[in-house]
């Protein structure tokens, strides 16, 4: 049976501002709230909030039937518990109805897992300790940021406790295969991979308004179709796109809420169901090892890193602000990590991409991608100074790494501990013998309570009066 595997990713850059060489060491703050307020209320009323609210439908007008799947970046959903607490409070709507998966991503959704493991590492554990405490579900497959993926990355994510992950499944690393497939990590078989199908995806986050598209309009039933109509052993189709080409990219003019809301009939009819990513890595076994040598993203033509690190700006840039990430993991400063976070967005380095691009590319306020380039690196000259501030450069990063590490090291063995605590608590609770019940005393022994109140001990006047008699008896002599 043909399984739908839907799934959107939400996130959303925190804006930097215009910041002058001449600022470096007096403004420590990058920011332009204003542009991230309008920016953040745009897109939850253009996008988020019509969408969420159509899903929502789907999901309760199709109860069990319905799956959908969401990864959020952390910084994101900062941005959205402040400027759009709605959205968040949709999307916990959704996850009530139980037809819902929330997946793990780096927090900043940035581009660690190229450049430091430890670092990917602690940003995603803590972007999935975030999702836990909003919507109290613990991600079970990982999602890197955008798609980003090759087999060192797929064998960390097993190193993480994940079952799965989600990547492109670019023609380059597929060849014949089809994606329509579970497929294994190279490096690690127990990490399985779902790929996505780029065509059908972009049908709909791409080219869904585009007129001059030989399949415009875009009706649900042939959509539908379409998947029907594949191989028979081709089963496992992955549809993912951002949540905001509903609305932004593809406007709600086009019908596309129509198209959305139609899918679940359509593929009713048709014999097709739905599916979240941990269902359908449960429930499949892999048919191959997927061998990825180079990463692979869902960005462009090329489906690589290039729109990152293409050129030598974004090189340079990416290579300054990783190589401050031993002091990073080292520092205990909240606002400087808060500043981490924001400023390793992977939009940052694609706002200084010099490639032509198909789709018109957003660049912010920046002129060119010189000026991108310029603006990053006097935030990055800032942020250096102060990190360096906290730890002299004179402090190598290995001894910084050793750091973290054994300050890692020991948070685990504090958390080994607390967990046998509590396990020997429990445990001793269960061998302790339950306190006898209370006998219940007859009407005279109540009434006379007063009197023996202490245990079965007379009062003090009492052993006053029959100690003398006691002592008496005692002395008199006997009877020859």
């Amino acid at each position: 049976m043909k399984t739908i595997c839907l799934y959107f990713e939400i996130h959303q850059p925190v804006r930097l501002k215009r910041y002058r060489f001449f600022e470096i060491g007096t403004d420590h703050y990058y920011y332009d709230d204003f542009e991230n307020e309008r920016a953040i209320t745009e897109t939850a009323q253009k996008s988020y909030i019509p969408t969420l609210n159509t899903l929502l439908e789907m999901a309760k007008e199709n109860a069990g039937y319905f799956k959908v799947a969401f990864s959020l970046s952390g910084v994101a959903m900062e941005l959205l518990e402040t400027y759009a607490p709605e959205v968040i409070e949709l999307l916990q709507q959704l996850n009530e109805t139980g037809c819902v998966e929330f997946l793990a991503e780096p927090y900043s959704h940035g581009l660690s897992s190229l450049a430091n493991e430890e670092v990917f590492i602690e940003e995603t554990k803590r972007q999935s300790k975030k999702i836990r405490q909003v919507f109290g579900h613990t991600p079970k497959v990982l999602r890197n940021s955008s798609l980003i993926y090759n087999d060192e990355i797929g064998a960390l994510a097993g190193q993480m406790g994940f079952k799965g992950m989600i990547a492109e499944g670019a023609k380059h690393i597929l060849g014949w295969k089809s994606p329509h497939y579970v497929y294994s990590c190279a490096h690690d078989p127990s990490v399985k991979l779902l790929l996505r199908d780029y065509n059908l995806s972009d049908d709909i986050s791409l080219r869904f308004n585009d007129s001059n598209w030989n399949e415009y309009p875009l009706f649900a039933d042939r959509y539908i179709g379409k998947i029907a109509s594949l191989p028979e052993d081709e089963q496992v189709i992955n549809i993912f796109m951002e949540l905001c080409a509903i609305g932004i990219f593809q406007p709600l003019s086009s019908n596309i809420l129509d198209f959305l809301k139609a899918l679940p009939t359509q593929a009713k009819a048709q014999n097709v169901v739905f599916a979240t990513p941990s269902e359908i890595i449960d429930k499949s076994k892999p048919v191959d090892i997927m061998e990825v040598i180079h990463p692979v993203s869902w960005n462009d033509e090329e489906r690589d890193t290039s729109c990152w690190l293409g050129n030598g700006m974004q090189r340079e840039a990416f290579h300054k602000l990783y190589q401050e990430a031993g002091r990073i993991l080292a520092c205990k400063d909240r606002r400087i990590k808060q500043d981490w976070d924001r400023i390793q967005a992977s939009n940052n380095f694609r706002f200084m991409t010099t490639k032509p691009a198909s789709v018109t590319m957003f660049r912010s306020f920046y002129d060119s991608p010189y000026d991108a380039f310029t603006n990053y690196m006097n935030i990055l000259g800032d942020f250096i100074k102060r990190v360096q501030n906290l730890f002299p450069i004179e402090v190598e990063n290995d001894e910084l790494n050793a750091l973290y590490t054994t300050i890692h090291n020991q948070g685990q063995e504090i958390a080994v501990k607390d967990s046998e605590i509590s396990r020997l608590k429990a445990r001793l609770e269960k061998y302790e013998p339950a306190a006898p019940a209370a006998e219940p005393q007859p009407a005279a022994a109540a009434k006379a309570e007063p009197e023996t109140k202490h245990r079965g001990r007379k009062p003090k006047a009492a052993e006053a009066d029959s100690t003398p008699k006691a002592t008496a008896k005692k002395a008199t002599p006997k009877k020859k």
